[in-house]
């Protein structure tokens, strides 16, 4: 029952895509008359209708026809920024080239977003939300899933907008201009040139094929400098040593080769000189490390609550200054990741294109967090951790945190009033400066108390 509802509305889609391509206003609203008309003037004898029936239908008919003429020969590239930002204008030039001898003009065009449909997995396991809500017909056919899911995957809409008139073999430039919906990789599969017909009631259209894409940013807002109270903690071996990177300005001297020391401290042009194994020697360092933590533990495939919660997380990573610090960025997906920006690390751009493509994690709960926060508690100076809700086990686990001696800020991204879960601090009840409840619809309100 259920591949029959994907493959009925999958055809309907494509059906009405067509549609869409295919006839203009004035050849839609034609195409509506031809049918009301054909079934109202079914009884020639009692109604005059069916004439404007037989008037409407060749005219459609020839409109087709001349539709089904149109040939070009035309190159395309786009000009692409390296990111765009969701609900931010994203504005990018496209050059055409006329390969034709002859002058092309009354063209149209629009960029063509990769197809939004979800796969028959994606339609079956996925839930809309608040489905469980709707009535059993509704729960049956999954017909408003199926338009949620299209709605989601629709990252961009583009309008269709005028071609400049182009000389024989000459170039023209145009600007598309949209607005980001989804956060992620946006692809490009292509540019379709329209051109109506004579009688404006159908569009001949061909596809250039173009695939490109191009990294969406999370939304960020405005967060206040947040001063965490832990202090440097000790990282054996300097920073190179922490973070894995190898040299660093942390160099102290160089000495004789010892038995167990690592290859990739062998100072390579003194061993030339020499002939002897020489080792670099780094001090020891101090310095902040914070932790920022992810929460992305929920049963849905999509949330408004967690679109926040990264936005939140998208902002912190802007927000904060990583040139004297480390900055690590803690989540579950697929596996337990840990990413770090900062001193000789990965930069703020790194990150956030992280933060683009994290997705929820439907079959883990906070608890996979434990050990990682454990291996790294001792090195952290505190964490900001971002939560979609206030359960027990979310209490549990920044009760955890807070065993480990570690200054916290925890915020709490909800749809609900906020006020409720800021009378129920939990484990921050002697910390509630450092906790907060955020709404969604409100979200940099709520921020700026931090």
């Amino acid at each position: 029952m259920k591949l029959f509802l994907y493959k009925s509305y999958n055809a309907f889609y494509s059906s009405s895509i067509w549609r869409k391509r295919r006839f203009t206003s004035a050849g839609s609203l034609v195409l509506v008359t031809i049918f009301i008309t054909a079934g109202l003037g079914l009884d020639t004898g009692q109604s005059l209708i069916y004439q404007i029936f037989s008037f409407l239908l060749p005219l459609l008919i020839f409109a087709m026809i001349f539709s089904f003429s149109f040939r070009i020969q035309f190159e395309i590239d786009r000009k692409l920024p390296s990111v765009a930002t969701v609900g931010e204008p994203l504005t990018y030039d496209i050059r055409i080239h006329n390969l034709t001898g002859r002058k092309q003009k009354g063209l149209y065009f629009y960029d063509n977003p990769e197809d939004p449909r979800p796969s028959f997995q994606t339609f079956i396991t996925a839930r809309e939300p608040g489905e469980e809500k709707r009535n059993i017909w509704d729960r049956k056919v999954l017909f408003h899933r199926w338009i949620w899911l299209i709605e989601r995957n629709t990252k961009v809409r583009i309008k269709e907008s005028p071609i400049p008139e182009l000389l024989p073999n000459a170039e023209g430039r145009v600007s598309v201009n949209t607005i980001p919906r989804q956060r992620g990789y946006l692809w490009l599969t292509g540019i379709t040139i329209t051109r109506p017909e004579p009688l404006g009631l159908c569009k001949s259209f061909h596809v250039i094929p173009n695939r490109q894409k191009i990294l969406v940013l999370p939304k960020r807002y405005k967060i206040p400098d947040i001063l965490l109270e832990g202090t440097r903690k000790y990282h054996s071996g300097g920073i190179s040593m922490a973070s894995s990177v190898g040299d660093s300005n942390e160099f102290l001297s160089l000495r004789q080769y010892r038995p167990g020391d690592p290859m990739k401290q062998i100072h390579w042009k003194s061993w030339a000189k020499t002939n002897e194994l020489i080792i670099r020697e780094h001090q020891d360092e101090f310095f902040v490390r914070h932790a920022l933590i992810l929460d992305t533990f929920q049963k849905e495939f999509y949330s408004d609550v967690f679109e926040e919660a990264v936005s939140i997380a998208a902002s912190m990573v802007c927000t904060f200054q990583t040139r004297e610090s480390i900055l690590d960025l803690m989540f579950v997906g697929a596996e337990i990741y840990c990413f770090s920006s900062g001193r000789s690390m990965a930069q703020t751009g790194k990150m956030l294109e992280i933060l683009s493509c994290v997705q929820t994690c439907s079959d883990k709960n906070i608890e996979s967090l434990q050990s990682l926060v454990k291996q790294s508690a001792g090195l952290l100076s505190g964490c900001i951790c971002i939560l979609l809700s206030w359960d027990q086990e979310r209490k549990n686990f920044i009760q955890n945190l807070l065993s480990h001696g570690l200054p916290l800020v925890v915020i709490v991204v909800t749809k609900d009033d906020p006020g409720s879960i800021q009378q129920d601090p939990g484990p921050m009840k002697n910390m509630i400066h450092r906790f907060h409840a955020v709404q969604v619809g409100d979200i940099e309100k709520g921020l700026a108390s931090l």
